[in-house]
């Protein structure tokens, strides 16, 4: 239970159904990678994503076995190319604080003639909001897609947002979808780790109903990608490459 207030009833008690959050240690050929604070759904698309993102792997073939455990809060990868564990890790801006191993300097720029208009992106953003059947209403968990421009192809959520970009990324790959010259939206605000996401899976747009960070502009503007903000009741803010959004 939990007690709520307002000032025309005063304190009343409600029942509460609080968005479930765990820890997931990565182990990678038997070394340890790293613990990912996360919601317990998609595991396997999380860990396949994450690797994927990191450039650990390619494909689903550079992995020979995979083994998630929800309860034992385990995930045991085994890949046909033996991989060393990258040592430099960086304290990402996400919920929970999360963990890349992604400096940005491998990224190569997205060379793409990907265009679309505000309207599909309103659009679309409409869609994720009301994607959900109702089960976001505990609140607590970023909601995420990839849309080709009038679908949403993979929807995620999670408590936080770059494993909402990993479960994604993962999910496509079982399903075998292009994510490439597609759009990525988001409720979470838009980082420079975001974006690195964006650009691994060749998405020239992101938007999101929140607002991006400085270093997240930059970083698009050299990469490419459109960044999008506050992309809710009919408006919305284009902070790079606003020739994408003039389709």
């Amino acid at each position: 239970m939990v007690s709520n207030w307002d000032e025309r009833d005063g304190w009343i008690e409600a029942d509460w159904d609080p968005a479930k959050e765990i820890s997931l240690t990565l182990f990678l050929d038997g070394a340890e990678m790293a613990t990912i604070l996360c919601t317990p759904e998609k595991l396997n698309a999380l860990v396949v994503g994450f690797l994927r993102s990191e450039g650990i792997i390619e494909r689903l073939e550079d992995i020979v076995l995979m083994r998630v455990c929800e309860d034992e809060g385990v995930a045991d990868v085994r890949l046909a190319r033996p991989s060393k564990v990258p040592e430099k890790r960086i304290l990402t801006s996400g919920c929970g604080v999360g963990v890349t191993f992604e400096s940005g300097s491998s990224l190569v720029p997205i060379r793409s003639g990907y265009r679309s208009n505000p309207g599909q992106v309103i659009s679309c953003m409409k869609q994720l909001l009301h994607s959900d059947g109702g089960r976001n209403t505990k609140g607590g968990l970023h909601l995420s897609a990839l849309s080709d421009g009038e679908s949403l192809l993979v929807v995620s959520r999670d408590v936080g947002r770059h494993n909402t970009l990993d479960k994604i990324f993962g999910e496509c790959l079982f399903r075998g979808i292009e994510t490439r010259d597609r759009m990525l939206l988001t409720t979470g605000r838009i980082s420079s780790e975001m974006v690195a996401k964006a650009v691994k899976m060749g998405v020239p747009l992101a938007a999101s109903i929140n607002s991006p960070t400085d270093r997240a502009v930059r970083l698009a503007e050299e990469m490419g990608v459109a960044v999008v903000g506050y992309a809710r009741a009919g408006k919305l803010t284009a902070y790079s490459h606003l020739e994408r959004l003039r389709g």
